[in-house]
């Protein structure tokens, strides 16, 4: 058993590859320990309010990986649908919606280093 192809299509059918989420900023500057901490609660609680646990723990994987092609065969092996090419909006085979925030997808440029 294997991973056959990917279900992320352009409109004019053809296949997308991930692309990093846009820079973006915080409110205000964050630590470290702070995103971790914001991270963790996402993924802790977004599995309560809808979806297959298994796609969760997937996208999961898939955000925290830094190799781009990585992630890709890890959303192609789960038939994960991306819809953005940044994985902020992605659906299962059976049309469940998953949003992630741009957080767990990337640190924001105003990150406090060194904390």
């Amino acid at each position: 058993m294997g991973c056959v192809g990917s279900k992320q299509l352009n409109d004019n059918g053809s296949s997308r590859k991930l692309r990093k989420p846009k820079p973006w900023q915080y409110p205000r500057p964050i630590t470290r320990a702070e995103l971790a901490k914001m991270r963790e609660e996402f993924w802790d609680t977004q599995p309560q309010y809808g979806g297959r646990k298994e796609i969760w723990e997937t996208l999961r994987a898939a955000a925290e990986v830094t190799n781009l092609a990585h992630a890709q065969l890890l959303l192609d092996c789960a038939d994960i649908i991306v819809s953005a090419t940044d994985m902020s909006v992605c659906h299962d085979e059976r049309g469940t919606k998953y949003e992630l925030p741009l957080y767990v997808l990337r640190e924001p440029t105003n990150l406090i280093r060194g904390c």
